[in-house]
């Protein structure tokens, strides 16, 4: 009886894995923003497009999710926990704003789109333009009628676009953090990162056990934050550790870019990209009119404001230090409402007009 043929794709995997790392090098030396997130990210994303075999690994995924959520929940030390807990109108308000802004480029979507394609269903636009999870959003559409392949290609152009373009401009108008946002540092424990490790395990668990939205991410934050403001300090993220995670995300953004993206509607992912660009200016002039009333730079409420991916704009202020814990909050915040939200706004909202979307 001949062997089974191992369904672990072990050379793709390897020679991603080292396409990524070549090009996380290449942004070290080219000094771009998030060098270890955004190289893996462009390399990969432009080998898938071309045709070739790449392959991310899910559990390198979920393992780059628990380490940046746990190294985030480090920074929420009882002082910034309290000035969060200042902020919850802000947090209430942006809220508010991106599921408005959802709503509209998801009109917008559906008169841009319908004329070419007759077929076109309110759920395909509605579910692209919302902001939040792709994974949920694409599964909530495909529940309704709508078009799971065209979901999924416009939240990943988008997170695309806003990851690559944020972080550039970040550094081109040189925002950085002050003391503030740093913690005072901590010596690396590895009894204390074993600690952190094994509460996160279970709370991530926990997670999976009520089929919680990114449990990864959100479990080892939990435990992270709650750890920090109690006043526990107990270990530092090794660096090493810290950037694996960025390459592993970076990876699986990147291999879902295959031709077969390529291949989606033109005029679709044209639209898409216009109105995540226009959702990008749009969040910027509503975190510069919310930083005039608190007293927060305009870049920290940009990236907590910003249409892109929770972990990807987290990542972007741990680097530039640009407000962790204020971004951190105002994202996952987003997340939570918008998961429970999206759905019964629909039913309520749209469905009932048989698909038709309403005036905004």
């Amino acid at each position: 009886m001949p062997f089974a043929r191992p369904s672990f794709p072990v050379p793709q995997w390897l020679g991603t894995l080292l396409l990524a790392f070549l090009g996380a090098q290449a942004c070290l030396w080219l000094h771009t923003p998030i060098p270890w997130m955004l190289g893996p990210l462009i390399v990969t994303a432009t080998i898938s497009m071309a045709g070739a075999p790449t392959y991310s690994w899910p559990l390198m995924r979920k393992f780059g999710q628990a380490t940046i959520g746990m190294s985030l929940g480090l920074y929420f030390s009882p002082e910034m926990v309290a000035l969060i807990g200042r902020l919850w109108w802000a947090i209430a308000l942006a809220i508010v704003w991106s599921l408005a802004m959802g709503y509209v480029c998801g009109v917008w979507l559906y008169r841009l789109n319908k004329e070419r394609n007759p077929d076109l269903q309110r759920s395909t636009t509605y579910f692209s333009g919302a902001i939040g999870g792709a994974s949920e959003m694409t599964q909530l559409a495909e529940r309704m009628g709508g078009r799971a392949d065209w979901v999924a290609s416009a939240h990943s152009l988008r997170v695309l676009l806003v990851t690559i373009t944020i972080p550039f401009a970040m550094q081109w108008g040189q925002f950085n953090g002050h003391a503030m946002w740093q913690n005072s540092p901590v010596a690396f424990d590895p009894l204390g990162l074993a600690a952190l490790v094994v509460l996160s395990g279970l709370s991530i668990v926990l997670l999976l056990r009520f089929h919680s939205a990114n449990p990864w991410f959100l479990g080892s934050l939990a435990v992270g934050i709650v750890v920090t403001a109690m006043g526990q300090r107990w270990t530092s993220i090794p660096s090493a550790m810290s950037q694996a995670a960025q390459l592993f995300i970076g990876i699986s953004l990147g291999v879902q870019f295959t031709p077969r993206f390529l291949r989606t509607a033109p005029h679709w992912l044209a639209s898409v990209g216009v109105s995540t660009l226009s959702m990008m200016g749009l969040s910027v002039l509503f975190s510069w009119l919310i930083a005039q009333a608190i007293d927060l730079p305009t870049a920290t409420l940009v990236l907590g404001t910003a249409p892109g991916g929770m972990a990807e704009m987290t990542i972007t202020a741990k680097v530039l230090q640009l407000g962790v814990p204020i971004v951190t909050a105002f994202q996952v915040s987003r997340l939570v409402a918008i998961l429970i939200l999206v759905g019964p706004i629909y039913r309520w909202w749209v469905e009932p007009n048989n698909g038709h979307p309403k005036a905004p």
